[in-house]
């Protein structure tokens, strides 16, 4: 069944959740295992910010149960027991759907670790089926390889993808664009795409667009820009931004554009780290934001104002965004919001 046949959208990240997932690390296929330790403690500081708002279930391997048990808890956080291999759940978690009566159903796209680049990856695939099951909702299997970090939707038909990830021939080389859009569009229940160019320098997820765009509200559009012209990103910036500035919505609207400028660049083993703020979270009252410090804490300064002005009735909550991001990604990258049902 495809969600249109139902009626099932996917829902704007700014709705009421019912709950927020999240993936517990895993030593054996973190890039840079020896700073596992620290990368936990970043994944708990991250739980329980999140449970200050809302309930959180961590995905946990049966194996390390207790061990989480001793950094996360508390009667908002609950753990799960599914075997897996990384901890990126909004890439291989379900993309939660929702129908005009309120009925959640769950989003199976396959998952190949971002275009084949960390093997293996089958226990991944299977992640999004077993919550599931254990949530007993329906499973809409997607023939398409995609992230959830791909994609972000206003919840009124528009949808935000980049054409780095999307058509990257690592993910679907047997489709063209207009069959995969086709798809996406059928799978979030969505009635346009806006296409931007690509993503941040140095992104191995080849451009997801949760770190560089995303709707504030229905025709409100946040994008993190670059004001450096030797920077990489300026460019990229630039013609994200010119696209934004010329698209209009499912609903016809011109977009209202607002702007959080880049932290500084920081390099890490000779790579450059992929430092958003649109790497945010929102969560019910709030906001989870990574912030960076060091050489960043004007730009941090600067992020949480726009935030709090782009949203004055939520409590902007920040936490460490250095603390997981040289493993390739931030808060948003490791969560995925379950709406919450009638």
């Amino acid at each position: 069944m495809h969600p249109k046949d139902s009626n099932y959208t996917m829902p704007p990240e700014w709705g009421k959740h019912e709950r927020t997932f999240i993936s517990w690390p895993v030593k054996a296929s973190m890039c840079f295992p020896e700073d596992h330790e620290s990368v936990c403690k970043g994944y708990a500081d991250i739980i329980n910010a999140i449970a200050e708002f809302e309930p959180v279930t961590v995905v946990v391997n049966p194996t390390d149960l207790e061990a989480v048990e001793r950094l996360v808890g508390g009667p908002s956080v609950t753990l799960l027991p599914i075997e897996h291999s990384d901890a990126w759940l909004r890439d291989n978690g379900p993309t939660f759907v929702v129908n005009n009566d309120g009925v959640l159903a769950g989003v199976n796209w396959t998952f190949n670790a971002w275009g084949g680049k960390y093997a293996p990856w089958d226990l991944d695939d299977k992640v999004a089926p077993q919550i599931l099951e254990s949530l007993g909702l329906e499973r809409l299997d997607a023939p398409l390889v995609m992230e959830g970090g791909s994609i972000h939707t206003d919840g009124e038909g528009t949808l935000l993808t980049t054409e780095e990830c999307l058509l990257n021939p690592n993910r679907n080389p047997h489709l063209g664009r207009e069959e995969i859009e086709a798809s996406v569009r059928k799978y979030t229940g969505t009635e346009q795409i806006i296409w931007l160019k690509q993503g941040l320098s140095g992104d191995e997820t080849d451009g997801h667009v949760d770190n560089i765009a995303c709707f504030a509200a229905p025709g409100k559009v946040i994008i993190q820009v670059c004001e450096d012209p030797e920077d990489e990103n300026y460019a990229i910036t630039l013609d994200n931004l010119s696209i934004l500035e010329n698209a209009v919505d499912a609903r016809g609207r011109k977009l209202e554009i607002i702007k959080i400028a880049q932290p500084p660049r920081v390099d890490y083993e000779d790579s450059r780290l992929t430092l958003s703020y649109l790497n945010f979270y929102f969560v019910n009252g709030g906001i989870i934001l990574p912030v960076f410090g060091g050489t960043a804490e004007e730009t941090d300064k600067l992020a949480e104002q726009v935030l709090a002005g782009v949203f004055p009735d939520r409590r902007i909550r920040t936490v460490n965004g250095m603390a997981v991001i040289r493993e390739g990604g931030n808060v948003h990258c490791t969560t995925q919001q379950m709406p919450a049902r009638n």
